[in-house]
């Protein structure tokens, strides 16, 4: 589906988001893996956490949903059942690496799978860890489908992660619940800590590491879960309202979890007018409400050690540099290229058809030079944050913009367009 966008004179009002995807499925699998009933409140609306959602039912967890409200009943310590069918995670990389961390501890036998998208995304990451532990995993060519067998040998590791992951250090922890003796993960750049935060694990910093560990004790227990609007969601609606003048915006009950928030720190320092106005916690997960006013933006470096908490808006982050004042330039986020699609490829070639004079390294990429205003038909790559970052670069431009295949954006946020709709001033 072609999307076409009109110019947007501001951005005004106040606006509440979709649950947090990252803290949603977490809510998910550990309500599922609770003894008992759990609520969670503002669950995530987008595809890849129906998924996780799924596949915990077919695991043989009973979930309900009632206007903004989910319950779930737990199947408790080795209440899971085999599933009749293979898991299906769709797009889901999250889903995929965090049930694998689970089923790796269960009785039965398990298969996941994916689309054709995620099938094409490395899963050695994740193999190798889980099978240090005892796991006994099947994947040929260390991608989807995976295979993963029941063990007896599973045992508590000290893993140090080269390659910072939320989802694989997620992974190894989850694996880490099943056991007495403990399980310790340690990364030179700290990863989004929602995992930790959410089952109250142990960390610690020590020898320029951070260390995070999980045993059995940390084994989840029913909770009320209240799950903050995404911070990466909102991201798209913040850089339209600095990019407007005459803008303000107030995004409502939103994640401020300190390792999510790395965007804000980094707009700030570009010039953006962005504050906290209230702030509120639940389950160790810090949320409130955010005033963004129109600014003016000036690029600036981007250190390496910013990046795990930035890895999901750099799209935005490259149309915010694509109006503020100097050159733009990231490295060091290799990990981009193997997102839902090529990322650092979808962001040049897109920045090149408007116009801008881009350079593509193999960890990043810089560009600079003046926006063509004409109408131009962007490529999404079927990949739901190059969507939405191309359309706010479309309704900043004075001609306007398409966005093909739009309609990947229901992996994060389906009701993107109305939530722009309710804000957006045309002109």
């Amino acid at each position: 589906m072609k999307q076409r966008f009109n110019r947007v004179k501001k951005v005004n009002g106040e606006l509440s988001l979709p649950g947090d995807k990252s803290i949603s499925h977490r809510a998910l699998i550990f309500s599922a893996m609770a003894s008992g009933i759990s609520s969670i409140e503002n669950l995530s609306d987008g595809l890849d956490v129906n998924a996780t959602l799924n596949c915990l039912k077919q695991l043989g967890t009973d979930i309900s949903s009632s206007k903004n409200m989910t319950l779930v009943q737990g199947c408790g310590f080795n209440g899971f059942k085999k599933p009749d069918l293979s898991l299906n995670c769709h797009n889901s990389g999250t889903t995929a690496r965090l049930l694998s961390g689970l089923l790796i501890a269960q009785k039965f036998n398990s298969i996941l799978t994916g689309d054709d998208s995620l099938s094409k995304r490395p899963m050695r990451r994740i193999i190798e860890p889980l099978e240090i532990m005892g796991g006994k995993i099947q994947g040929s060519n260390n991608i989807l489908p995976l295979v993963i067998h029941p063990s007896d040998d599973l045992k508590a590791i000290d893993y140090y992660l080269e390659i910072p992951s939320a989802q694989v250090k997620s992974a190894i922890l989850i694996a880490g619940l099943h056991l007495d003796d403990e399980t310790v993960v340690a990364e030179k750049l700290i990863t989004r800590d929602h995992t930790e935060r959410m089952l109250g694990l142990n960390m610690q910093t020590a020898e320029n590491k951070v260390i995070s560990k999980s045993s059995i004790k940390n084994y989840p227990q029913p909770n009320n879960y209240f799950v903050p609007g995404d911070i990466s969601s909102a991201s798209f609606l913040i850089v339209a309202a600095l990019l407007t003048k005459g803008s303000e915006l107030i995004i409502k009950n939103v994640s401020l979890n300190p390792t999510r928030t790395g965007i804000i720190q980094l707009l700030k320092k570009m010039g953006a007018k962005i504050h906290t106005i209230s702030k509120k916690e639940s389950c160790n997960e810090s949320y409130g409400d955010l005033m963004v006013s129109s600014s003016q933006l000036k690029n600036v470096f981007i250190g390496e050690d910013i990046i795990p908490s930035i890895i999901d808006e750099i799209p935005i982050l490259a149309i915010a540099g694509v109006f503020a004042e100097g050159r733009f330039e990231i490295r060091n986020c290799n990990e981009l290229r193997i997102k839902e699609s090529d990322r650092i490829k979808s962001i040049c070639n897109n920045l090149n058809l408007a116009g801008l004079s881009v350079e593509e390294f193999e960890d990043g990429f810089s560009f600079e030079g003046k926006l063509k205003h004409k109408e131009i038909i962007y490529e999404s790559y079927d990949d739901h944050r190059i969507a939405m970052a191309f359309t706010i670069l479309s309704i900043l431009n004075k001609k306007g913009g398409v966005v093909n295949n739009f309609e990947c954006v229901n992996i994060s946020n389906p009701g993107f367009l109305k939530q722009l709709d309710s804000v957006c001033e045309q002109v």
